[in-house]
C-alpha cells in the first residue's frame, strides 16, 4: 500500500477480514501514531492519537475519533489538544470511578523528549465527536514520559506509569539514561507523587496489568532492542521488582498488553529484536536533528534505533507473562522505519499497538499503519478463543 492508497481507505468503514474486522480511521493530518483505545460509559468506544506532519514538529496535535456501539463506521476526527509551540504526543484514556474522562498526553519541544511535560484535562462527549477542556501541567519532572492506561489501586489512589527520560545538561537525547517510574496521586490528579522502578536503564512504556488477587505483573518496551522485560508487584501496584526478561523479542517499539477474563494475558507487539536484524538509524529523531550541534550521549544503556517494526503479532500467555507461546500474526509488511516520513512510502511499520478486550469475547487492536494513518481490527470471539485453546 502506498500512503495515496491508504488515504483512499481513511473513511473509518469497518470490512470484513477472516477473522473479524478492520477500518482506517479518518484523520486530517498526513502523519498518524500512537493509538490509544477505551471504552465509553455509554458503550461506545475512543479511540485517541497524535497526528500532523512529523512526529516531533510543532503540528503535532491529539485528535480523537468514536466508535458508536454497533455503528459500521468510526466517526470524525476531533482535534483535543492545541499547543503550537511543542510536539504533543502519546495520549492516555483515563475514566475516573465518577466517570470523568480524561486525556493525558506529552508535549515536548522538537525531538527534546527530555524536556517533555504531562498534561491532563476533562474530555466531554459533543454529539459523534469528543471536546477538550482546559489543560493542566500535572507538575512531573521534566522530561516525563507516558504511553499506559492507569489504574486505580484498592485504596483510591491513581496510578500513572510513567516512564522518564533523565535530561543531561549539553548532551542530546536519544535514550541512553530513560527509566521506568509510576506517579501516585491521592487527591483525583490534582498532585502527584513519583517512585523509581528499580534497576530499569533502557525500560520505557511500562504496562501494568492485573494477576490474581493483589498481584500484578508490568511489561516493557527496551531502548536496548533485545526483549520484552517483565516486572511484578505483590501489594497491588505499590511496589515493583526490577524488569526481566521474557521470551518475547522487542525492537525499541511499543507494546500493548491487557488481561483477558479467563486471566491469560494478551500482548501486541513486533517479536524482532536488534539481534535479528541489521537495521540502524541514528535516533528517533534524527529528521529534526540536522541543525543540533549537541553530542550523543557515550555513557547509558546504548539504545538501538531502527530495527523493524513488524509483523504486528498477538502473543498469549498462561503463565502471568512469564512465557508467550502462542503467537499469532495480525498484519505483516517489511516493518521498514529508518525514516517517519509519511509521504514518501518509505515508511512500513506495524506499531504501537493497543489492546482493549470486548464483552463479546473478541479483542481490539489498533496500531500504526506506515505512519500514514491509524489501522483498527476487530479479532472475533472464535479467532480468540481458537487462540486461548491452543495456548492453555
Amino acid at each position: 500500500m502506498t500512503p495515496e492508497d491508504i488515504a483512499t481507505q481513511m473513511t473509518g468503514a469497518l470490512a470484513p477480514r477472516e477473522d473479524g474486522d478492520w477500518a482506517i480511521l479518518p484523520a486530517p493530518t498526513i502523519q498518524n501514531h500512537a493509538a490509544f483505545l477505551t471504552d465509553l460509559p455509554d458503550g461506545a468506544v475512543a479511540c485517541a492519537w497524535f497526528g500532523g506532519t512529523l512526529e516531533g514538529k510543532s503540528d503535532i496535535s491529539i485528535y480523537a475519533s468514536i466508535l458508536e456501539d454497533g455503528a459500521p463506521s468510526w466517526g470524525p476526527a476531533a482535534q483535543l489538544t492545541y499547543d503550537t509551540e511543542r510536539s504533543e504526543q502519546n495520549p492516555v484514556l483515563f475514566t475516573d470511578r465518577n466517570g470523568q474522562l480524561w486525556l493525558f498526553n506529552t508535549a515536548q519541544p522538537a525531538g527534546n523528549q527530555d524536556e517533555s511535560r504531562v498534561y491532563m484535562r476533562p474530555i466531554q462527549r459533543d454529539g459523534a465527536t469528543l471536546t477538550s477542556g482546559e489543560a493542566r501541567d500535572i507538575g512531573l519532572p521534566a522530561g516525563t514520559f507516558i504511553r499506559a492506561r492507569p489504574f486505580v489501586r484498592d485504596d483510591g489512589v491513581w496510578v500513572l506509569p510513567l516512564f522518564r527520560c533523565h535530561p543531561r545538561p549539553g548532551i542530546r537525547w536519544t535514550g541512553a539514561f530513560d527509566t521506568a517510574a509510576i506517579a501516585t496521586s491521592q487527591d483525583n490528579g490534582k498532585t502527584w507523587d513519583v517512585s523509581e522502578v528499580p534497576n530499569s536503564p533502557g525500560a520505557v512504556h511500562m504496562t501494568p496489568v492485573s494477576l490474581e488477587g493483589d498481584e500484578m505483573a508490568a511489561f516493557y518496551r527496551r531502548r536496548q532492542a533485545d526483549f520484552v522485560h517483565r516486572s511484578t508487584s505483590t501489594d497491588g501496584g505499590r511496589s515493583w521488582s526490577a524488569p526481566e526478561p521474557t521470551d518475547v523479542p522487542n525492537n525499541n517499539s511499543s507494546i500493548g498488553v491487557v488481561t483477558l477474563s479467563n486471566g491469560m494475558v494478551a500482548m501486541v507487539c513486533n517479536p524482532i529484536s536488534a539481534a535479528q536484524s541489521e537495521s540502524r538509524r541514528a535516533s528517533l529523531y534524527d529528521e529534526l536533528e540536522e541543525n543540533d550541534a549537541r553530542p550523543e550521549a557515550q555513557e547509558g544503556c546504548q539504545p538501538i534505533w531502527g530495527v523493524e517494526r513488524a509483523p504486528l503479532t498477538l502473543c498469549l500467555s498462561s503463565d502471568g507473562g512469564r512465557t508467550f507461546p502462542t503467537r499469532y500474526v495480525i498484519e505483516d509488511s517489511t516493518g521498514t522505519c529508518l525514516s517517519n516520513n509519511s509521504t514518501d512510502g518509505r515508511n512500513k511499520e506495524l506499531s504501537y499497538p493497543v489492546l482493549l478486550p470486548r464483552a463479546d469475547g473478541g479483542l481490539d487492536v489498533a496500531y500504526t499503519l506506515y505512519r500514514r494513518a491509524i489501522r483498527h481490527v476487530r479479532l472475533n470471539a472464535s479467532t480468540l478463543a481458537r487462540l486461548i485453546e491452543q495456548t492453555i
